[in-house]
């Protein structure tokens, strides 16, 4: 509705102040209409042109009234429908444009979803504003908790489309961000990924765009990896119903095969299960010489710690979800030696924007009482909202669908590396960062590049 009524009831940018001045017009008209209608019912005399019967003034006063509350309604009812990416002005009076948070807080992935936000807010404290146009905009960050799970998380996803946000960044957590997908479409509002790297986030959705590399390109890595390192055959570990971790058990799968490798044995388990025991004990009489088991922060201790219970010395690896100190923390020192790829490593810095994100960053961490370690999908949080940013820029508008056109367009000069968009709104990125664990902290192994 916005849309079309736009060019005479608002400016380029706002029509909240054109908004109150025809209400208060309204307003006042009615009082005007009302104490002649007063007069003339009580015989008091007033001038008009035309006809002089009382009753003619009321009838005709009253089809005035009528149209005047019809007015104010008409312009509650614009204000009600205005579409998503609207800007607004502060108490202060300084423009502000509103910027979605869309992340896992609580749930199995809320350590990972933290992490993000993190870095999100890092970023905004950085770079608070935004230029549209020859005006600077405040840039105010709405949170929402998807929880972890998909029911919460079109809920989430509906109250960010309800308090008008122009575009979202998020989720840790690629089924949350497959679930909301349609939603933010739906509602024209471009959604920026940062870690969720199921193929079926973008795929199909002309809103969706991700900073990270996808589950295809790390499945191939770490089979690339475990080739390289003498394994010739795996078993695989993954979580029923979890898009992320059943996608990029089958790329890995899929890629390590094809390298002429094995997989013994394939393994899966429920949302919430505590006791591997039984599924470690199949994997055991296979002997594989690589175990790989893409699952969530708070499932991935309890793999590590009962698989080195039974006496599995196989190499245990992942993919970038297991890049978090709680692991460690929780693993202990059964965490020694397992593997995993993520998308960036604080002690390479490859840009100057991604040096002083390292500087400032750890500062900041260190002020939240956070573990001065930078996580990777702080990073990519970082990079999602300055894409953000620049599309925004670029669009010239807070308008949701213009975002995302730009977007098309945009390349920064991220943390996480430079950074443009693929005609599915992927990140076109060729290069991994494998880590291991040592002496209790990750340690940076070697970058993989698939072509």
């Amino acid at each position: 509705m916005q849309k079309n009524l736009a060019p005479f009831l608002m400016g380029k940018e706002d029509f909240t102040l054109n908004y109150y001045f025809l209400f208060i017009f309204s307003c006042t008209f009615f009082i005007f209409c009302y104490n002649i209608m007063q007069r003339v019912s009580t015989g008091k005399t007033v001038v008009f042109t035309g006809d002089t019967h009382k009753g003619g003034y009321v009838m005709k006063l009253k089809k005035v009234f009528a149209l005047t509350l019809a007015a104010c309604m008409s312009t509650s009812l614009i204000a009600g429908c205005s579409n998503s990416g609207s800007s607004s002005s502060s108490k202060s009076g300084e423009k502000v444009i509103k910027i979605g948070v869309f992340e896992p807080t609580t749930g199995e992935n809320g350590g990972g979803g933290m992490q993000e936000v993190l870095g999100i807010r890092y970023a905004n404290q950085t770079h608070p504003t935004v230029k549209i146009g020859e005006d600077e905009y405040k840039v105010e960050l709405v949170e929402v908790d998807n929880k972890s799970d998909k029911t919460e998380a079109v809920n989430a996803a509906q109250k960010l489309v309800s308090e008008k946000v122009s575009v979202v960044l998020g989720s840790y957590g690629s089924g949350v961000s497959i679930a909301a997908g349609q939603i933010f479409a739906d509602a024209k509002i471009p959604a920026i990924g940062a870690s969720c790297t199921n193929p079926q986030v973008t795929q199909g959705n002309d809103y969706y765009f991700r900073v990270c590399f996808l589950d295809p390109f790390q499945g191939t890595v770490m089979a690339n990896y475990a080739n390289d390192n003498g394994a010739k055959k795996a078993a695989i570990i993954t979580q029923l119903g979890d898009d992320y971790s059943s996608g990029l058990g089958s790329f890995f799968k899929t890629a390590f095969t094809g390298l002429g490798g094995s997989v013994v044995s394939e393994e899966q388990f429920q949302t919430n299960q505590t006791d591997f025991k039984a599924i470690l004990t199949n994997i055991k009489a296979q002997n594989p010489d690589i175990i790989f088991a893409p699952s969530s922060i708070t499932t991935a201790p309890l793999i590590i710690k009962q698989a080195r219970e039974l006496g599995i010395t196989a190499t245990i690896a992942a993919g970038d979800t297991w890049e978090n100190s709680t692991i460690i923390e929780n693993a202990g020192a059964s965490a020694e030696g397992i593997v995993l790829s993520t998308f960036f490593d604080e002690a390479a810095p490859a840009s100057d924007e991604a040096a002083s994100f390292v500087s400032g960053f750890k500062t900041y961490l260190k002020e939240q009482k956070q573990d001065e370690i930078i996580p990777a999908v702080s990073a990519l949080g970082y990079d999602a909202y300055l894409c953000a940013l620049k599309a925004i820029e670029t669009a010239g508008s807070a308008d949701g669908t213009a975002i995302k056109d730009a977007l098309k367009g945009v390349t920064i000069d991220g943390v996480t590396g430079t950074i443009s968009f693929d005609e599915n709104g992927d990140a076109k990125k060729d290069m991994a960062f494998i880590k291991t664990v040592k002496d209790g902290n990750f340690k940076f192994l070697t970058t993989t590049t698939v072509k």
